[in-house]
């Protein structure tokens, strides 16, 4: 667990919007549980899990219902008890242990809002508990003892999704964590830029985005893509290599940071000297900037995601990639060649946050538009939600063979797609915290605080 808030200024801003957050957390799940018949909660924040035939787990990764209440993500059989009109109750699970250091009591800035109560394991949580209240839903893993703890109902999914639908609203807290996070990010992507530039492995950029983000691996939202040339083009890349290519052509970076629990997730392409692949990244930046642009509340994302098609059509056709217009190629599906992915995705505890598809909180899910199954986000937009902001043209192998053996390969250029294939492709990725005019850019402020006047990019 870090300290969060060493700097005073962050420190004091959490102490003061913590409280009124706690509220809010409070009077939402005090609706959720009245709504579905319950009187009480048990959260879980999870437990690792063993290896295979190993006598070590799994990295550990807090549950998110558990991390909405407390910034702790790395504290396993820990449970947080809440009954409406009484304060929470977090029971801290600090075993003695010779074999690895126990957590430490906690004293921060939002320790004085919880009682908190030590325990040495699951048994000793369960005597600490007070007479639970009638109908107490309990919300985590569930381990063999459960059935004998006297709760209600496991992991209720209408009590689930109650709770998951309005974590889309973020509270001026969670803006604050999430602004940091994403100060962080920054850090690690501007020294990630200058290791490439130096001639740096993806291996090497990786552990330059580790030092100057001040988090280990583990500690990240997720297992960062650190993609060299042609590597760029699969969407999530997942190597790491130790040795730098014999030729360089770009990088295309996804990496993110987290603070308190919540994460950033930022995406930048660069190339390395070739100036067409430059000029295909400006535009890009230019097209991902004219979407943001567009983002406020009671936008459906759906039509920002059809639109943001039309947007990559034209820029590959401007790039002389395609040979039809924009609407042809959406129509066609040629678009989707080069852009496969969804637009964006809610964003907080979680890096693909719950909730994208929900219709409300009652029930009932936002349907994909056709041809567009892998969009992550369905809802119209309201003030306080966190998205991501990432198209993307790729040049992948798999996705290029398939259309070239259908209609869809006549509208290609194929000679101006076999340059690009050794550069991958480009994604461009902010965070945007939506208002009821516009959107604040997390990404692009961080980037700005650290060199004012400037918003790194290629």
């Amino acid at each position: 667990m870090s300290d969060v808030g060493s700097n005073s200024g962050l420190r004091f801003m959490l102490d003061s919007a913590f409280g009124p957050h706690l509220e809010a957390i409070c009077h939402r799940t005090a609706q959720a549980l009245a709504a579905s018949g319950f009187g009480a909660l048990l959260v879980h924040s999870g437990s690792p899990v063993p290896i295979f035939e190993d006598d070590q787990p799994h990295a550990f990764q807090v549950n998110a219902a558990f991390k909405v209440w407390v910034p702790l993500s790395d504290l396993p059989d820990s449970f947080i008890y809440f009954v409406p009109g009484s304060r929470p109750l977090l029971l801290f699970h600090s075993p003695p242990d010779y074999w690895h250091k126990p957590a430490a009591l906690p004293h921060a800035y939002w320790t004085r809002h919880f009682d908190i109560i030590p325990v040495a394991d699951r048994e000793a949580a369960r005597k600490a508990l007070p007479v639970m209240a009638a109908a107490t839903a309990y919300v985590g893993d569930v381990f063999p003892e459960l059935a004998s703890w006297g709760v209600t109902a496991v992991n209720s999914p209408e009590l689930k999704r109650r709770l998951d639908f309005v974590r889309a609203t973020k509270t001026p807290y969670e803006l604050i964590c999430l602004r940091e996070a994403s100060r962080l990010g920054a850090l690690g992507h501007e020294a990630a830029a200058r290791a490439f530039q130096a001639g740096a492995s993806e291996f090497e950029i990786e552990l330059a985005f580790l030092r100057a983000c001040g988090l280990r691996e583990q500690e990240l939202p997720y297992n960062p893509i650190i993609a060299l040339n042609e590597g760029g083009a699969v969407l999530h890349y997942q190597v790491l290599e130790t040795q730098s290519p014999p030729q360089r052509h770009s990088l295309l970076i996804d990496a993110g940071a987290e603070f308190a629990g919540y994460a950033s997730d930022i995406t930048r392409t660069y190339s390395h000297r070739d100036s067409d692949f430059a000029a295909l990244i400006r535009s890009m930046d230019a097209m991902q900037q004219t979407l943001c642009g567009g983002i406020h509340a009671g936008v459906d994302w759906r039509d920002a995601h059809l639109r943001a098609h039309h947007l990559a059509a034209t820029v590959l056709r401007d790039a002389d990639i395609t040979s039809c217009s924009p609407e042809e190629a959406v129509a066609t599906g040629v678009s989707s060649v080069f852009l496969p992915h969804g637009l964006g995705h809610l964003l907080g505890l979680q890096v693909h946050d719950v909730g994208g598809l929900m219709q409300s909180a009652e029930g009932g899910d936002i349907p994909r538009p056709p041809g567009h199954p892998y969009l992550r986000l369905t809802r119209v937009l309201q003030e306080g939600f966190v998205v991501t902001m990432e198209p993307g043209i790729y040049f992948n192998a798999q996705l290029l063979n398939a259309a070239k053996g259908d209609a869809r390969g006549a509208r290609i250029n194929w000679p101006r797609v076999d340059f690009f294939r050794p550069f991958g492709g480009i994604r461009i990725e902010d965070n945007l915290a939506v208002t009821a005019g516009g959107c604040e850019n997390l990404t692009r402020d961080a980037f700005h605080g650290l060199r004012p006047g400037f918003n790194r990019v290629a």
